[in-house]
């Protein structure tokens, strides 16, 4: 554990922009200096086309990128870095369960079984496999605080339900899921499970045998690192038997004019260029988080979120969106002010220098379950401090008198 790793001082942005609180972490992470320094160097000193060419620099290149997938193969506990896949983000790595092992294994009149908080990037992939071979897509319903229970899911499986995806932590209610406990209970039906950790990876602890799911993703982006990086986990038994997602370079054994053997396992999934830099650079993150420790990140995301949510408890007409305890929002807290428009609310947060969202968050079928049509949101990371929190609540207790109301 190092807390020196923990100030604004390691990221240069807060150098450039000194005055800015940046409180839309689930959106994406600022990057400390050590990832950007690892993408420079990356791009200076190892840079050319990995796992092609037989001299030096590719070598290097190669190297960087398969050490990259051993570190992502550690982070979450994997049994081997052949069950790692690269990908751009989380979004392409739920696309591509979706569209390899989907449209193989998804009949028609199978179930898909989807929780009724998902962002849409797991969401909208089983909507469009499912509409594509005549499956059922259903919706497990969580309360109005955000809380799905064990009774419900087995309620909501049937002997046809072969998937039921799920999040973490949910990016509206900042509440954290039972997943291992739902892993159980799926595949005591037979039913495999999809876990969105692009919430969670950044914040708490993964082990994927111990989680017991089937496959798992998540974003670089939201954990320190750069853009355009994510992973994809899953058991090697599946992705054994799973097509090809996308075709051409890289990804092939041997081609003929008329066919192709495809590469083993993970290539076999990683068409074209890969993005080496931005693994690098998410090694880079993956070790600073390991520097700082899981404890110390949850400990300090922990306090300030009970910070921030007593002090908008305070504050008269700000609704908060979930849980009454601070201890199930992880760092997410989503509100709703009475006659003011979330987008009201952003742009008053942005002339006072801080960052928040506000909108539909990409959960639209959440807000229509909530009958609110859209919400704000601020979220943490550990390099938010107590005056970020200070500036917040008093940028919060201005709003309504801002937009003319009396109190």
């Amino acid at each position: 554990m190092s807390n020196s790793l923990l100030g604004k001082e390691n990221f240069p942005v807060f150098n450039k922009y000194k005055d800015l609180v940046y409180l839309d972490n689930s959106a994406t992470q600022q990057k400390p200096k050590r990832v950007i320094d690892t993408l420079a160097k990356y791009y200076i000193e190892q840079n050319a086309n990995p796992l092609r060419g037989l001299y030096e620099l590719s070598v290097k290149a190669t190297e960087v990128y398969e050490n990259a997938r051993k570190s992502v193969k550690e982070f979450i506990g994997a049994n081997s870095t052949k069950e790692i896949i690269f990908t751009r983000n989380a979004t392409e790595s739920l696309n591509l369960i979706a569209f390899s092992w989907g449209l193989a294994n998804i009949d028609q009149g199978d179930e898909i079984l989807v929780g009724i908080s998902e962002h849409h990037s797991n969401l909208l992939p089983w909507q469009i496999l499912a509409k594509q071979k005549g499956a059922v897509l259903k919706f497990l319903e969580c309360d109005k605080r955000g809380k799905y229970t064990a009774k419900d899911l087995e309620k909501a499986l049937t002997p046809r339900t072969k998937l039921f995806a799920i999040a973490q932590i949910s990016n509206i209610f900042g509440r954290l899921n039972p997943i291992k406990e739902f892993a159980d209970i799926a595949h005591k039906n037979g039913t495999l499970i999809v876990c969105d950790a692009a919430q969670s990876a950044a914040h708490i602890p993964i082990d994927v045998k111990e989680l017991n799911v089937d496959f798992l993703a998540f974003s670089g982006h939201k954990m320190l690192a750069p853009m355009g990086i994510g992973v994809l986990y899953a058991r090697q038994e599946i992705l054994e038997k799973m097509p090809p997602f996308l075709s051409g370079g890289e990804m092939i054994e041997y081609v003929t004019r008329e066919d192709a053997t495809y590469a083993e396992l993970p290539h076999k999934f990683e068409a074209g260029t890969v993005n080496a830099g931005g693994a690098a650079g998410l090694a880079a993150a993956i070790d600073y988080i390991k520097e700082i420790g899981f404890k110390t990140i949850q400990e300090r995301e922990d306090q300030l979120t009970a910070l921030a949510f007593d002090e908008m408890k305070k504050i008269p007409h700000v609704n908060i969106i979930g849980a009454n305890d601070p201890e199930d929002h992880h760092g997410i807290l989503t509100f709703t002010i009475d006659g003011v428009h979330p987008h009201d609310i952003a742009a008053i947060f942005d002339a006072d220098n801080i960052a928040i969202r506000a909108g539909h968050h990409c959960a639209q079928p959440l807000h229509q379950y909530l009958d609110v049509q859209s919400t704000a949101r601020m979220s943490l990371a550990f390099y938010n401090d107590e005056q970020d929190i200070t500036r917040f609540i008093q940028t919060l207790g201005s709003i309504r008198r801002r937009m003319g109301y009396d109190n």
